[in-house]
């Protein structure tokens, strides 16, 4: 059961700590989404080509995912709030620094710098929030921020252009710089206490370095396929998480419990359901909005507002959902969430020159309803299947799901793109090539989601018969 050193004591409102933590999970993603939109704006004026541009995007999240885990056991250690603030005014410093950047080198590094206090942010914003909230209530709580994290996602694009077309391309970085500042301020005056476990032991160095390593190397070698260097720097990745394990089950104070893999079965699937869920459905913004602006012949505002169906849907449906998993097994509505999601998968892989805006707007919205019905139940059952000790790096683990979803999803799409019309523009000359690698992608993504709806489902349930949520770590 839960340890009275995680309960958020009565001098802290729980409101406020869900003000803070979603504040916090809308900026991160705002801020990636956004800056696609930005990044043509950019190569023109720091004359970048166009891998050194798509280094821009990729820095980031290499830098958020190698640092995710390792900052979620820190936060364990030595205290969530005082990581969660010090993430804050890393992010927000290094936003104001990439607005003020000078030169396409200072932004990459100011962008790699953003990644680590998104990575400092992610790893304990969900634990801090799921600390604050008995299990009765936790489901609604966590809702909230989940939809937070996709209106960032989704809604970003869409501002960042409105941003950037009449304010300039800094203009995206100041005001993600206002809303950091405005978590660091609340946080401090209205955040009084801590959370932490000091009996977790020392930090793990050693396995910290080997698992940031491994990642670089997964996520740099994904980036980098189809070439012949992809595929070595992948397998070199995937050799260092295998080490990385083997070196975690006999750690005396390991970063990363594999306890909670080879012990707790809910936990397991339960982030590789998340996984293959951000694997799935991320690329869907990018490839709509190509389709949309190069096939349909829509103007960006107007592709923005088409694929707003998505992102209205998840964020007024996922604190529905997660209160609906405070009282029913929530397996069984991720599941069926996940279901929904390949349904609307496999209907955009139909996608042809004359689809009306009739058949796509609605199939976006039930992606956005099933996303809304996995995500806030998912992340529900992974915070509850452990005890509070493990808060802060099943956070860290969760958020890095999401990011490995996240580079695999998009690493899925360039591929396909590399494999049908190269290295060329999207001109009407390879609008057929263009149709069938966003179709096959779609058609290897819903694959996905029947896989993932599987791994949701054999999660087993959360609950015992007649039971509350359980909160459960591995063995001791």
């Amino acid at each position: 059961m839960a340890d009275s050193r995680d309960r958020t004591p009565p001098t802290t409102d729980p409101r406020v700590i869900l003000a803070v933590t979603t504040i916090g999970a809308f900026v991160t993603p705002f801020m990636g989404a956004s800056l696609n939109i930005a990044l043509p704006a950019i190569g023109r004026e720091f004359a970048m080509s166009a891998v050194y541009l798509a280094w821009v995007a990729t820095i980031y999240i290499l830098a958020t995912a190698a640092f995710l885990v390792p900052f979620g056991t820190i936060a364990d250690i030595y205290g969530r709030k005082k990581i969660y603030v010090a993430g804050t005014i890393v992010f927000s410093a290094s936003t104001l620094a990439c607005g003020l950047a000078q030169s396409g080198l200072w932004l990459l590094a100011f962008r790699g710098l953003q990644g680590v206090g998104s990575a400092l942010i992610f790893g304990t914003g969900v634990a801090i929030l799921t600390a604050g909230y008995p299990p009765d209530k936790r489901g609604r709580a966590l809702g909230i921020n989940v939809a937070a994290v996709y209106v960032g996602l989704s809604a970003g694009p869409l501002l960042g252009g409105v941003l950037t077309e009449r304010f300039g391309w800094r203009s995206i970085f100041f005001v993600t710089f206002v809303l950091g500042l405005a978590v660091v301020g609340i946080t401090l005056w209205k955040v009084k206490d801590e959370w932490r476990t000091p009996a977790k032991g020392r930090f793990d160095l050693a396995g910290s370095l080997i698992y940031a390593a491994a990642l670089v190397a997964i996520t740099w070698g994904l980036s980098e396929l189809p070439a012949l260097r992809g595929a070595l720097v992948l397998a070199a990745g995937a050799v260092g998480i295998l080490l990385f394990i083997r070196w975690e089950l006999y750690a005396t104070a390991p970063v990363l419990d594999m306890r909670l893999f080879r012990h707790n079965r809910v936990f397991a699937f339960s982030n590789l359901a998340a996984l293959i869920s951000y694997s799935a459905t991320f690329a869907v913004g990018f490839l709509m909005s190509l389709y949309l602006q190069e096939i349909k012949a829509l103007t960006p505002e107007t592709a923005g507002l088409v694929l707003m169906a998505q992102p209205i849907l998840m964020a007024a449906f996922s604190p529905f959902a997660g209160r609906i998993s405070d009282h029913l097994e929530p397996r069984i509505v991720a599941s069926a969430g996940m279901a929904l999601t390949a349904v609307a998968l496999l209907a955009f892989s139909f996608l042809g020159p004359n689809t009306s805006l009739a058949y796509i707007i609605p199939f976006l919205a039930v992606l956005g309803f099933g996303l809304a019905l996995f995500s806030s139940p998912n992340t529900n059952t992974i915070m509850s299947s452990v005890s509070p000790e493990f808060y802060g790096v099943a956070s860290a683990t969760t958020a890095t799901m999401r990011m490995l979803g996240q580079m695999m999803s998009m690493a899925l799409a360039l591929l396909l793109f590399a494999l049908t019309i190269g290295r060329a523009e999207i001109t009407p000359e390879v609008h057929g090539a263009f149709l069938v690698a966003v179709r096959v992608t779609f058609a290897l993504s819903t694959g996905l989601c029947v896989l993932g709806t599987v791994a949701s489902l054999a999660r087993g349930n959360l609950r015992q018969a007649g039971g509350a949520p359980g909160e459960a770590g591995p063995p001791r």
